[in-house]
């Protein structure tokens, strides 16, 4: 179920579903812990003694953001209960405080008294074992904790601040449903502490007059301690939740609008989602550096784990976009984070925590009873990529001078030392996580790292180094070209398999991570295979419905929804592989009109992205509903790639015609 309205600062990170329910509480890390295991938050309205719960189909939903901002701005309509809610959402910029105001507006033109519940199913630290929750007379809210984790709940309006109900209990044992129920009827138990697997449900009066609206704001300040959580209480009645509220606002519109971009060659739409989606990654992203690949925490029940790590290749993709928008401060501190996680050998493992420790994984270590290493080489040489990008853009010598060795010489002497006798990257496992063997994506990426850590090296001042890592990328370049390329099919491999003899058998399915050829700098974009190879992945692996989109590959099984019409529908449309197409068409654009080839497919994204503007990994090829994770940080970041790469383009476009006409002879005149 997607996250439609995910807030956070780094620090704290609370995510909605598509019924406005809280799912995931995330602190003190993105992505760890989720204080809530996923369980839904309720929240409910109680008017004149009618009550419904937010998910009840009575309720009409408008979930979007302000522009420009991580505050949400939310419409909740009733009309049984004679009620509209405008409601908006944020955390605190600069403390772990999630705040919302809810404004109750009458509709049937008579005065009204209404209470609004907010239910709390924590499970601390992940567990709902050894929780306390308590009423705490002195900041008159209510506090669940266990161990170092903290959360005060509490609430004010213009007359008093504090809650009115509160009912504390069990939930999930011995039958207990949760205090939930309890405020159907309007009344809370007020039972003063509990302990074990608790929950508790807050409720606020308001006095609403006939046509008019009446306030609440409520907050979640989360902390180490009980000190800590009643500093941050006090600390919000001081500067008050509405003027946090729009300090949050003015923040987030100052972030995302400090690089004055001229957007106008973009459709409307386009330039919308292309900052809404620099306010989604940012969200994704720890205060420590990791990037994280997505928090929708539904999808255990499919997989048994989740998507709440640092994959290392998407992270590189990620600080790519962050390089490309001006966000240097966010992509140092992901090569920090890497610079920490990386080991003494040179080469990344599968994922981490936010915590920079190793995250679970399924690459074996051993395999038909030979020792192999369980890593995807991408992500190694993705990083390097990515911080050579970084320091052409910012030129930050003070920042790179620590890095060098561990991020630079040391996997670039690695990348060199991990190749076989024809100058191709030994066997790991692929960017789907799904085959091993040497894969074109990998020696592309390869290829780019290499490249990069040679003008590293130059510009430290080591020659011999420079001269190796650059003979080592040309010679699997043409690596590349002797042994994956099939010149009857005219197609690159997607994949080769060693054999004892020292050749390849060559796995030539359609897969769209073949963009990579160009993407990383290892072939032009114009190269007459690459332009071939990305025409026949256009041509065998877009959706041919109404829906469209690329697939990721021929037949592929991921949440596989077609099963029979495989020519028609080779996958389910992903919006990375759809962008990969038009970075291609942006790429090899040789003016304005065969620039704008490639809006369709921004456009296709727009189309995609839900009314918050959250984009998923994948999506149904029938109905265009997500699949799987939402929001997927990695889409987030391609459609922000994608965006700038062509305004780069059109600019240079635009600027070479102008050229043209300055230097043109004037008519003579007559």
């Amino acid at each position: 179920m997607p996250r439609d309205i995910p807030v956070g600062n780094g620090e704290l990170l609370v995510t909605f579903d598509h019924l406005y329910r809280v799912r995931d509480i995330y602190y003190p890390h993105v992505g760890l812990t989720n204080h809530t295991a996923g369980h839904i938050q309720r929240f409910g309205v109680w008017a004149d003694g009618t009550f419904a719960w937010i998910e009840h189909p009575s309720w009409r939903r408008e979930l979007r953001y302000r522009s420009d901002t991580l505050v949400t701005d939310v419409r909740l309509v009733n009309s049984d209960l004679g009620v509209e809610l405008i409601c908006a959402d944020a955390v605190d910029y600069d403390s772990p405080v999630y705040m919302r105001r809810v404004i109750v507006r009458d509709l049937v033109g008579k005065p009204r008294d209404v209470r609004l519940f907010f239910h709390l199913d924590l499970s601390v630290n992940g567990t709902a074992v050894g929780d306390t929750a308590n009423y705490d007379p002195s900041t008159s809210g209510v506090v669940i904790y266990k161990e170092a984790s903290y959360f005060l709940f509490n609430a004010c309006d213009q007359h008093k601040c504090g809650i009115d109900h509160w009912a504390i209990g069990t939930k999930r044992v011995g039958g207990a449903e949760g205090t939930w129920r309890d405020a159907e009827d309007g009344q809370l138990g007020r039972n003063a502490i509990t302990q074990g697997s608790v929950d508790a449900t807050v409720g606020c009066d308001l006095k609403v007059p006939a046509g008019g609206q009446a306030c609440v704001h409520t907050w979640i300040a989360c902390g180490q301690s009980h000190d800590d959580v009643r500093t941050l209480n006090e600390r919000i009645h001081d500067r008050g939740p509405e003027r946090m509220l729009a300090q949050t606002e003015a923040y987030w519109r100052l972030w995302c609008r400090k690089e004055r971009r001229d957007t106008a060659c973009l459709p409307e739409p386009v330039s919308d989602l292309f900052y809404r989606s620099q306010l989604i990654v940012r969200s994704q992203i720890d205060a420590g550096g990791a990037i994280v690949a997505a928090n929708d925490s539904d999808i255990t029940h499919f997989a048994g784990d989740h998507y709440s790590y640092c994959w290392m290749r998407d992270g590189a993709l990620v600080a790519s976009a962050l390089i490309e928008t001006g966000q240097s401060e966010l992509s140092r501190s992901f090569f920090r984070f890497a610079g920490q996680c990386i080991g003494d050998k040179g080469y990344f493992l599968h994922k981490y925590t936010t915590t920079g420790h190793l995250a679970s994984s399924w690459h074996p270590w051993m395999i038909d009873g030979q020792r192999v290493l369980p890593i995807q080489q991408d992500e190694t040489a993705l990083v390097l990529w990515a911080l050579r990008k970084h320091f052409e853009a910012f030129r930050d010598v003070e920042f790179i001078k620590p890095l060098y060795r561990g991020l630079v010489t040391r996997p670039a002497d690695w990348l060199l030392e991990y190749r076989d006798h024809n100058g191709l990257p030994r066997p790991s496992w692929d960017l789907w996580e799904e085959r091993r063997g040497v894969h074109t994506w990998t020696c592309a990426a390869t290829v780019g790292a290499l490249r990069s850590a040679a003008a590293f090296a130059t510009d430290f001042g080591e020659p011999d180094r420079a001269a190796a890592y650059l003979e080592g990328a040309e010679r699997m370049k043409g690596a590349i070209r002797r042994h994956l390329w099939h010149k009857e099919l005219k197609r690159f491999a997607r994949l080769a398999q060693p054999l004892e003899d020292g050749t390849y058998r060559l796995d030539m399915t359609h897969d769209s991570a073949n963009a990579a050829l160009f993407m990383f700098d290892a072939f032009e974009p114009s190269d007459e295979r690459v332009m071939a190879e990305m025409r026949a992945l256009m041509e065998r692996l877009w959706i041919k419905t109404d829906v469209g989109g690329c697939a990721r590959y021929e037949r592929d099984y991921y949440h596989q929804i077609e099963r029979d019409n495989i020519e028609r529908v080779p996958g389910n449309p992903w919006v990375i592989c759809t962008l990969w197409q038009a970075q291609h068409l942006i790429a090899t654009a040789r003016n304005p009109e065969d620039l704008r080839r490639a809006l369709p497919m921004l456009e296709w994204t727009v189309a995609r992205a839900g009314p918050s503007g959250v984009l998923a990994e994948q999506f149904h090829p029938h109905t265009g509903d997500p699949v799987s994770v939402s929001p997927l940080t990695w889409s987030h970041s391609t459609f922000v790639s994608t965006c700038a790469q062509y305004m780069a383009r059109h600019a240079a476009l635009m600027g070479e015609r102008q050229a043209r006409l300055k230097s043109a002879p004037r008519d003579a005149e007559v």
